[in-house]
């Protein structure tokens, strides 16, 4: 027969080990507890909660965080643009600033119809390991797109694909996060204003007759875009023409005169 007394011993014993874990683990949970920001709470439950790292931060939490803190503007998640911006203003008691939309674009043009190919290629496909292969890729251009899509792989939109041997941007769905630009190698992705009409569709430095010889739709630096323009805002560097976004008015004479059709409206 089983001993009574036995028995509510061990009840006696395993109850009081039980209050005192509770205690303790009470008083634990008093003296080290994290004091929770109401504000960065809030401000994480306002973002969009895409985790992208446009902002330069660890993800949406990361950015709620800073911005809690007073180290990261209100208005510095690329994805919410104003509307987020403004709802997170109002949680930090601050006024926000606009700011000027952007999105992504390819500098380059050189297709499958426009660039040449000095070999085929049959290896990896991904940009980032052509700086290991004989003139860092197949194309003749060295300086243009290499249409393995590394930037398409780490887009979290959707927003870009390789059509025809070049990367597109869909700008209705780029969220100018970033990414894209960053992963690729030949640097030929920035991000521009959206209001943004005309862009040179290059990135080649190389003489003219060699960006010729290697891209029929290449930018030769022949300085006629730069003759043309009323506002002033095209120059010409290293055999390569650039826009002075902040000047440009979108009048589009650059487009009509570039010989090689480099610069394009969009």
């Amino acid at each position: 027969m089983m001993n009574v007394t036995g028995i509510l011993t061990a009840a006696a014993v395993v109850s009081l080990v039980g209050i005192f874990v509770g205690l303790f683990l009470g008083v634990a949970g008093l003296k080290f507890r994290v004091e929770v920001d109401e504000r960065e709470a809030a401000v994480l439950a306002a973002l969009p909660g895409n985790n992208c790292g446009g902002c330069g931060f660890a993800g949406c939490s990361g950015l709620a965080s800073a911005i809690a803190e007073g180290k990261a503007d209100v208005n510095a998640c690329p994805v919410g643009g104003d509307a987020v911006g403004k709802r997170i203003a109002a949680i930090m008691g601050v006024q926000a600033t606009d700011r000027e939309p952007l999105t992504a674009f390819v500098h380059c043009q050189g297709d499958c119809g426009k660039a040449g190919v000095d070999y085929t290629y049959t290896g990896v496909q991904d940009c980032r390991v052509m700086e290991f292969v004989p003139g860092g890729g197949a194309k003749s251009c060295n300086s243009g797109c290499l249409g393995f899509g590394s930037c398409v792989k780490v887009c979290p939109f959707d927003a870009i694909h390789v059509k025809n041997g070049v990367a597109v941007v869909d700008r209705k769905k780029c969220k100018a996060c970033g990414k894209c630009v960053e992963v690729c190698p030949k640097k030929l992705i920035s991000l521009i204003p959206y209001k943004a009409r005309t862009a040179v569709a290059c990135k080649s430095t190389d003489k003219g007759a060699v960006t010729v010889a290697a891209c029929s739709a290449g930018c030769v630096g022949c300085g006629i875009c730069v003759k043309n323009c009323p506002a002033q805002a095209v120059s010409v560097s290293e055999f390569h023409a650039q826009i002075d976004m902040e000047k440009c008015t979108g009048c589009g004479i650059c487009v009509e005169k570039c010989p090689k059709g480099s610069i394009v409206r969009i």
